[in-house]
């Protein structure tokens, strides 16, 4: 059987919701034109989701269930949906009832206009502000402006991917809420939809405030994927050739006062001397970081026999000999 729509729902101690998420799920693959398949991702829960899976596996033909062997945290769990769905078309969403799945056709019409990736928008949100929405908000705003993707809202996990975009990217750490912005950076035509942000009826949230330090140190690899992962060099050489040329400045700068004055350059200017010590040697570190980053950056594309470069299509005309 060819699988259409594939999806993908992580699922992290949310035993009270998903046999009503299933009922809501099917009643909208009928109304979808092709085949689907439902892929539930158990992350290492600890209530009663694993028994509860198991049920909807055995009442429902389109279900999949993956346990994980423990909690790899919601990027790894989308990840293991992705590897395992066969549809052509992947919608990934949460497993706490807040997205609904009747917008699901809404994500699809859009894919059909074009697009490769159809990303959702909580325009009116109606959790918490402090913990939830402004954080996202906070959030969004610096991502949008690393990746140069004018979209609301990287957060929502309920999105529209095709196929051959998500088989280009590997996700890590806490990536999932950057795939846009990876699958942009492959030349991927994206776009977004208002949908409806519904409050959790049941269950306990899995986010919180904490979440914003990982985000923030994401932030720093996406600016690094996006712009430097094909040349490191610039990354770490750029500081490190201010740090050497500000410590070398101080250094000839105390020299020439030794040469002028005769002055005890450690005993006048010892923690100057020793600032210029410590710039130089931190240039040099960055400097050859680079330089060993450059290196690897290059044997990587090498050994993967990948390149740098993405093309979308070829115009060429052939030469036939008469």
């Amino acid at each position: 059987m060819e699988i259409t729509y594939s999806i993908v729902i992580p699922i992290y101690n949310e035993e009270a919701n998903i046999k009503k998420l299933v009922k809501k799920l099917q009643f909208v693959a009928k109304e979808l034109k092709g085949d689907c398949e439902i892929i539930f991702i158990n992350d290492g829960s600890n209530d009663n989701s694993a028994e509860e899976l198991r049920e909807v596996y055995e009442t429902y033909e389109n279900i999949v269930v993956i346990n994980l062997v423990r909690n790899y945290g919601q990027t790894y769990a989308l990840a293991a949906g992705f590897d395992k769905a066969r549809g052509s078309i992947i919608i990934s969403m949460d497993g706490d009832l807040q997205h609904d799945p009747e917008e699901i056709p809404l994500f699809i019409e859009k894919l059909n206009e074009g697009y490769d990736i159809v990303s959702g928008w909580r325009k009116e949100r109606k959790d918490d502000f402090i913990t939830r929405r402004l954080p996202s908000r906070i959030a969004n705003w610096l991502i949008g402006i690393i990746s140069g993707i004018n979209i609301h809202d990287f957060g929502t996990t309920f999105k529209a991917y095709r196929r051959e975009v998500l088989s280009k990217i590997q996700l890590f750490g806490e990536q999932h809420r950057f795939i846009p912005a990876l699958a942009f950076w492959l030349g991927a035509r994206i776009t977004e939809i208002p949908i409806s942000n519904v409050i959790r009826e049941k269950g306990k949230s899995n986010y919180g405030l904490s979440r914003t330090f990982k985000v923030i140190l994401d932030l720093v690899l996406l600016r690094f994927l996006l712009k430097y992962s094909t040349k490191p060099l610039y990354f770490f050489g750029l500081p490190g050739l201010i740090f050497a040329f500000a410590g070398s400045g101080i250094g000839i700068f105390l020299l020439i006062r030794k040469l002028i004055r005769n002055i005890h350059i450690l005993t006048e200017h010892g923690p100057l001397m020793f600032l210029a010590i410590l710039l130089i040697i931190m240039g040099i570190q960055f400097i050859s970081l680079g330089i060993l980053a450059e290196i690897m950056s290059r044997a990587y594309y090498e050994i993967q026999q990948k390149r740098p470069y993405i093309i979308r299509n070829v115009l060429i005309k052939e030469n036939k000999s008469h």
